[in-house]
């Protein structure tokens, strides 16, 4: 049995009929966004780790979907990076010489790739999350926020291996740093880390409004590659504009400070007194800042997420 609307009792005797009544006792239960910009945020990490398995099935998704119907398969993840080693020790290194003004310049170069293809695979790919999952994000409730995360998880994959490669060459090469810088290390991956995931949650949801987007960022990080000591030292440009404002906006760079936080703690030379290496005075500082801000932006980043994501069934 089960009332009407209009408040007459009428009979259920067929199943389909049980399982509407059923449904109509359920209460309703309010989806989307909190109510307030400013709260919600822990009722979201609890959600995205609740579903932690589901992170990590997607995660493994994507590293398999990478190299599908390959006859050499994960051996491809080594190449790429050895690849651009090669590439940028010889074209940037020996053709114009810089690798004369830096020493263990090949090691020097591959900590700085390292850096930049973790936050420009977890950038780019989670900026295009949401749209390339529009199956699920349709007809699955679930926390939007696992598509970015999960989307980060072939570069993840990328990232430990590269470690890998770096590890073997400084053995070989007998290029060990000191362990007392290996802290810088630690927080500038964390910096980069945290920023590529900030800005992969709040790009995947500005994408689904404005599909620009995920072509702008490539466009941006061509340009962006060269503000930051990849392939070249911080010697250069405090040399060059040292003391001026200029070194001051290229140090307010976050991407700048933790690139140079992994090449004092990875880079055999990089804890030495030299001539040939140069590090900000206040490198510690501006990591433990770059830090701050970049776990701010993630919450800013979230909570405009969580504003916009009501709305993506509908626009995807």
């Amino acid at each position: 049995m089960f009332r009407s609307m209009s408040g007459a009792t009428v009979s259920s005797n067929t199943p389909t009929e049980q399982r509407w009544a059923r449904v109509a006792a359920e209460p309703f239960e309010t989806t989307g966004p909190a109510g307030s910009f400013w709260r919600g945020t822990w009722g979201s990490v609890k959600a995205v780790w609740q579903r932690r398995e589901l992170v990590w099935l997607l995660s493994r998704r994507e590293v398999r979907a990478r190299y599908k119907d390959s006859s050499l398969g994960m051996v491809w993840s080594l190449a790429r990076p050895l690849a651009q080693l090669v590439v940028y020790y010889f074209a940037i290194g020996k053709v114009l010489g810089v690798s004369r003004a830096i020493p263990s310049f090949a090691i020097f170069v591959f900590i700085g790739l390292m850096g930049w293809t973790l936050l420009t695979e977890v950038v780019q790919k989670g900026t295009s999350s949401i749209l390339s999952n529009a199956g699920l994000v349709k007809k699955v409730r679930l926390p939007r926020e696992v598509f970015p995360l999960s989307a980060g998880g072939s570069a993840m994959f990328m990232f430990l291996v590269q470690c890998v490669i770096l590890v073997v060459a400084v053995i070989v090469f007998d290029e060990i740093p000191a362990w007392t810088g290996l802290g810088y290390a630690v927080v500038g991956i964390a910096v980069l880390m945290i920023l590529s995931y900030a800005l992969a949650l709040l790009l995947a949801g500005l994408n689904v409004y404005f599909r620009d987007i995920e072509h702008l960022v490539e466009v941006v990080f061509v340009v962006l590659f060269w503000a930051s000591p990849i392939v070249y030292s911080f010697r250069f440009v405090h040399e060059f504009v040292g003391g001026t404002w200029i070194e001051q906006a290229y140090l307010a760079n976050p991407v700048t400070a933790a690139i140079m936080g992994m090449q004092r703690g990875l880079w055999a030379p990089g804890g030495t007194e030299s001539d040939l290496v140069v590090w900000p005075d206040d490198l510690a500082l501006r990591l433990g800042i770059a830090l701050a801000g970049a776990l701010a932006l993630l919450w800013f980043a979230q909570r405009v997420f969580a504003r916009l994501q009501a709305n993506f069934a509908q626009e995807i």
